[in-house]
């Protein structure tokens, strides 16, 4: 049936299966490879992508579907395809190498290694001719292939010198703390640096491409709350709404793109990936707690309905993406004409067309990208119809061209299942349960965990990264376990499940026995028993996910108070102070780091509901916007938890609020516990 077969067809990933029938010989990342580069005494050529990446996408049918490029890579190399999102540790390690040689980055990210694994050269796409001044892929090549024969000194001596460097810029953490970042002024000067990114317009930071930054937003919400600084909490209002009405959101069948490529959020890049979906959730529940707008609880409920009907397993896993491209187009299965529009939705094609922009000529390419310049109200208004009755007609419009959507080719999706993105979910759904009291969104989060304790881990709490077709593979790294333990946390919030909180703790143990670096308190994203990669990386930058050691402190921190463990405590305190004013200089790339920071200045909030009927009690405490707290709920005392012991066993649930397990009166009402968290500000 297919012409070519390489060793690409006995993986499961999406991506790698996309190029297993390419006439280049390629390997997976195996011993079988790296031995057979040793044994040939041959460059190794690493080409790393993912399902999603539309230039991926393109040089492989411009390079590695073509039998002349194919000739010449199998006869001069031993290439190695790599799915970014399987391992990523490799993906760090080979992308800061080519960032140090480039000072750019991006997939497809090709890479060329000596036997020994140290890269010497590399690069992102390259274009199968001579363009721009820039060498065609075949020319690379070939100069790499006879550079490598005839100066190997010279390759030896640069890839030694590079992976010494890779080793050096990893040495972060080593200088002594800081203990003047624990004061409000630094907090001050976080959110005044985040300000001056800001951008005051049309909402998020910097220039395009612009991504969500859910974690500045995030800080901005907390920063609010402890200021009343109007200007905070304006700024990330008006991120969250922009978004929210921008085309990076899927006006038709919620969910959000991964970036937008203009300042406006019109034209989005249009894969969906669940970890950006997962955080939009995360920082839309903590917004609609504060402001209770209703607009974001529908942005959730679309979102999680969007992630239900095109992410999930049948078993309660959620999928990791889906591509931007469908029948060779990026965006085809997003974007409409006027006439499609107008045909499909009669009477009401005006006004829908005129409130989402959808012109004869086009918002896009001749195409149009649903997007929102006017809120629902002022658009209303200005056209004499009730609010209700709009809402009526963008329901049963929007089901109308999603019906007819469905019909459509749709883009390609990548079903493999991976541990860290869906705990990052699963910590979504927490909190959108514990925002808007739906109980679907609870039930959501038990039975993703119950599927990820399943089908990733074993009795000696170690696991495994990714998951399909019955088999899990690749030992976890850091983001793994720590956005796992985060999501455990969050889970026994909303359920009083205690079980989690003890199967957080066992991950956290694991973590610090394996991915310490002792000298410095901070983790590899590595455990001792990864063998296959050059350096240990440390990711401490909070990106387009949460650095793996920003979240695991975070967890450290919050475990350290439910089970009384100051070592615990004192190694989040080292950490954070000997990041100095990286943290308050640099806050978009701290984002999650700044909220830590922020929240060990400030204190936590011990809350216990105990007594009878808790669980009502603990669901009004839950609404509420409580950002720095710990909530434990319990019908009777426990002295398993310094939080839960000692308390009274009373006939209805009462509400403790504890700093240093130093407990104030207990109050019966929301509004009692009001008063007394206003008496501590």
């Amino acid at each position: 049936m297919f012409k070519h077969t390489n060793r690409l067809n006995n993986e499961t990933s999406p991506y790698l299966l996309q190029h297993a029938h390419n006439p280049v010989d390629w390997y997976p990342w195996s011993d079988e490879a790296l031995q057979k580069a040793k044994g040939e005494n041959k460059p190794i050529l690493v080409s790393i992508g993912y399902s999603a990446c539309h230039w991926c996408h393109v040089m492989e049918k411009e390079s590695f579907e073509d039998e002349d490029t194919a000739r010449v890579m199998n006869e001069n190399f031993v290439c190695i395809k790599i799915d970014r999102e399987e391992r990523p540790d490799l993906d760090h390690i080979y992308m800061d190498a080519v960032q140090a040689m480039t000072d750019s980055g991006g997939w497809p990210l090709n890479v060329f290694l000596t036997p020994d694994l140290q890269p010497f050269y590399g690069g992102t796409y390259f274009p199968p001719q001579r363009a721009f001044n820039r060498p065609s892929w075949k020319e690379i090549l070939t100069a790499i292939s006879t550079v490598f024969r005839e100066k190997r000194n010279e390759i030896d001596s640069q890839a030694k010198n590079l992976t010494e460097h890779l080793q050096q810029s990893n040495s972060f953490g080593l200088q002594a703390g800081d203990q003047r970042i624990f004061s409000s002024d630094k907090i001050d000067d976080c959110f005044q640096n985040l300000m001056n990114d800001a951008d005051k317009e049309w909402g998020g930071f910097g220039k395009a491409p612009k991504f969500p930054q859910t974690f500045s937003i995030q800080f901005l919400l907390r920063y609010y709350h402890i200021t009343k600084n109007e200007e905070s909490l304006n700024q990330a209002t008006l991120s969250l709404d922009k978004m929210i009405g921008g085309g990076i959101y899927d006006q038709i069948g919620g969910g959000f793109a991964r970036y937008s490529t203009d300042n406006e959020w019109l034209v989005p890049h249009f894969e969906k990936m669940l970890y950006d979906n997962a955080l939009v959730i995360s920082v839309l529940s903590e917004a609609y707690q504060l402001t209770k707008k209703e607009n974001y609880r529908e942005v959730i409920e679309e979102t999680i309905g969007f992630v239900e009907r095109e992410l999930m397993h049948a078993n309660g896993g959620f999928y990791a993406a889906l591509d931007a491209d469908s029948e060779g187009e990026e965006g085809k299965f997003y974007v409409w004409s006027f006439g499609e529009v107008k045909n499909l939705l009669g009477d009401n094609a005006d006004f829908f067309s005129e409130y989402f922009d959808i012109t004869e000529k086009g918002n896009w390419e001749r195409k149009n990208i649903l997007w929102i310049k006017k809120s629902l109200e002022k658009f209303a208004e200005e056209k004499n119809i009730s609010i209700d009755e709009w809402r009526s007609i963008i329901k049963n419009s929007k089901e109308k061209l999603l019906q007819e959507r469905s019909k459509r080719t749709r883009p390609g999706l990548d079903d493999k299942i991976l541990l860290s993105w869906n705990a990052l979910m699963n910590t979504a759904c927490s909190k959108a349960f514990a925002a808007t009291g739906d109980e679907k969104f609870r039930q959501l989060a038990i039975v993703n965990m119950q599927f990820l304790l399943d089908n990733f881990s074993n009795q000696n709490n170690l696991l495994h990264h990714s998951w399909k077709n019955g088999k899990s593979k690749h030992h976890a790294f850091l983001d793994d376990y720590a956005f796992l333990i985060q999501a455990l946390i969050q889970l026994q919030e909303i359920t009083g499940n205690v079980d989690y909180l003890r199967k957080a703790k066992g991950f956290g143990e694991y973590v610090i026995e394996n991915f310490s670096e002792k000298e410095t308190g901070f983790f590899f994203f590595t455990s001792l028993d990864q063998k296959d990669i050059i350096v240990r990386k440390k990711e401490v930058y909070d990106g387009a996910i949460p650095a793996g050691n920003s979240v695991m402190m975070y967890n450290l921190h919050y475990l350290s108070i439910l089970f009384d463990l100051p070592k615990w405590r004192d190694r989040v305190g080292k950490t954070v102070s000997s990041l100095g004013n990286a943290i308050t200089k640099y806050p978009t790339s701290f984002g999650i780091w700044a909220c830590l920071l922020q929240e060990i200045i400030d204190g936590t909030q011990e809350i216990a509901v105990v007594g009878k009927n808790f669980s009502s009690l603990a669901a009004l405490i839950l609404a509420e916007y409580i950002p720095n707290k710990i909530l434990m709920m319990s019908e009777k005392s426990s002295e398993n938890f310094p939080l839960l012991a000692n308390k009274g066993n009373t006939d209805s649930a009462l509400i403790y609020l504890c700093k240093a397990y130093a407990c104030q009166q207990p109050v019966a009402s929301l509004d009692e516990l009001h008063k007394l968290l206003k008496y501590q500000e």
